[in-house]
């Protein structure tokens, strides 16, 4: 058993401290938020994470779970004294796209203030390239007295929803330091997971997160790009993915068309990485080509709705999905709040529903009616976009949808629903990438010419009924 102590009680750290709680070890959690603290100390989660909430109390009833907000506390409890401490605390995106570090340095320097015995300082927050030198400097500098410590990077690869999965059962674990007796300390944490450890220099696993994150992104946005040209030519990128997810060199996953990227890492991560290439003078284009695909996939769902329904100035929009994925509450650069003030700015109303994003969404969108379900969301609405792909919006009753709707206008940012069977209830159905209105081999007319006619009736209805 170790005593760790890990700086903040965001989403990294929460998650980060509790799985090693349940691992068996000693973990106390320090946050400055005192109504953070004082809410975790009862039980209520700051995040909504599947599993969580039950893996935090029973861990602190079984006392190897304690929150704190203080620094002298978590470092220095004479009866359990801190081995590792953790550093899991927010490095937001600066104006320019780089990454904020004033949290990080507050920590390093409260740390170095604090603590009196020898440790390791572990970086879990996702920070620029070099920041594991720099809190080695800060340190050193801040110290009052000498205390011997090192500093570790070990990056964090936890998808929301899925993070304690992730934690638990992990790809790799990537660990590093100049000091390899420090990493090989922090590799004993991870050995019980049974999952490959690699261990490199301090530069090199700060890079791996950073490159990893924005290989990931880059397939997103490329398969988005290939929607756009599918859709342009009549074929069907759920179909394209598939058979290019047959290649192991390619594999399937993040080759889902949709909305793009959102959340609190890829965004940040990307930018961040642009940022530090422009820094040394190199040119970035495709992290930067990247970005711009994830950015104009949005626009271009409002795009179609325009095209379906006229002028959007008096329409009423009803969004369904609001975190950027399912399974948490995180709006971060969520494709459904970016999509309701778009529609604002048209002149729409716009109505919302996500299954637990609602308490985040009614503390930044203003004149957004948020409704109780989907129904409710759905009603009176000359169209509809699925944001999010909660699993309850799969099982949705789409006649009473269709009936609900003032026009049965639906863009599905997911490509969630199958193309035929919502023509077949009479929607005028749009996806992203599915091959609207081509003809197919030898003249013939398929599925999708049949759908551009049917576009076309409701669209000349809908533009008659708006007037």
């Amino acid at each position: 058993m170790k005593n760790i102590a890990v700086i903040g009680v965001g989403y990294v750290g929460l998650v980060t401290g509790t799985c090693f709680a349940d691992m068996g070890n000693r973990v106390i959690c320090v946050d400055v938020n005192e109504d953070r603290i004082a809410n975790l100390r009862q039980g209520i989660l700051p995040i909504y994470e599947p599993g969580l909430e039950e893996m935090v109390r029973r861990n602190v009833n079984a006392g190897r779970l304690f929150f704190t907000t203080s620094y002298q506390d978590a470092l220095n409890d004479p009866e359990a004294r801190a081995d590792m401490v953790f550093v899991a605390v927010g490095t937001p995106e600066g104006v320019d796209g780089e990454a904020d570090l004033r949290y990080v340095r507050a920590v390093a320097e409260t740390v170095a203030e604090i603590v009196d015995h020898p440790v390791i300082i572990v970086n879990k927050s996702t920070v620029p390239v070099g920041t594991g030198d720099w809190v080695a400097d800060i340190v050193s500098h801040k110290q009052p007295n000498a205390v011997p410590f090192s500093v570790v990077s070990n990056p964090e690869f936890l998808r929301e929803g899925s993070a304690i999965t992730d934690f638990l059962n992990p790809d790799r674990i990537i660990l590093g330091s100049l000091d390899r007796s420090a990493a090989e300390a922090i590799a004993q944490l991870y050995i019980p997971l049974r999952a490959p450890i690699m261990v490199t220099d301090l530069r090199t696993a700060e890079m791996i997160k950073y490159a990893s994150n924005a290989f990931l992104a880059t397939k997103i946005s490329f398969i988005n790009e290939i929607a756009n040209i599918c859709e342009a030519l009549g074929a069907d990128v759920k179909e394209v993915a598939v058979g290019m997810g047959y290649d192991k060199r390619i594999g399937r996953a993040f080759l889902d068309a949709g909305l793009g990227y959102g959340g609190s890492c890829f965004p940040k991560d990307v930018s961040a990485l642009t940022h530090m290439a422009n820094v040394q003078g190199k040119h970035p284009q495709m992290l930067e080509a990247v970005m711009q695909i994830n950015a104009d996939q949005r626009r271009s769902v409002m795009l179609k709705a325009r095209e379906l329904c006229g002028d959007l100035n008096g329409k009423t929009i009803g969004i369904l999905g609001l975190a950027f994925k399912p399974n948490t509450d995180d709006i971060r650069d969520s494709p459904g709040i970016d999509l309701a003030r778009m529609f604002q700015e048209q002149g729409a109303a716009v109505k919302a529903f996500d299954p637990v994003a609602m308490p985040n969404t009614a503390r930044i969108l203003k004149d957004v009616k948020l409704c109780a379900d989907s129904y409710e969301t759905v009603e009176g609405c000359d169209v509809v976009i699925l944001a999010t792909e909660w699993n309850e919006f799969k099982n949705i009753n789409l006649i009473r949808v269709k009936n609900l709707m003032r026009l049965p206008i639906f863009i599905d940012g997911r490509n969630l629903y199958d193309p035929a069977m919502m023509y077949e209830l009479g929607f005028i159905y749009r996806g992203l990438g599915r091959g609207y209105g081509k003809p197919v081999a030898n003249g013939h007319k398929g599925q999708a010419a049949g759908a551009t006619q049917a576009w076309g009736d409701w669209n000349a209805a809908a533009n008659n009924k708006g007037k």
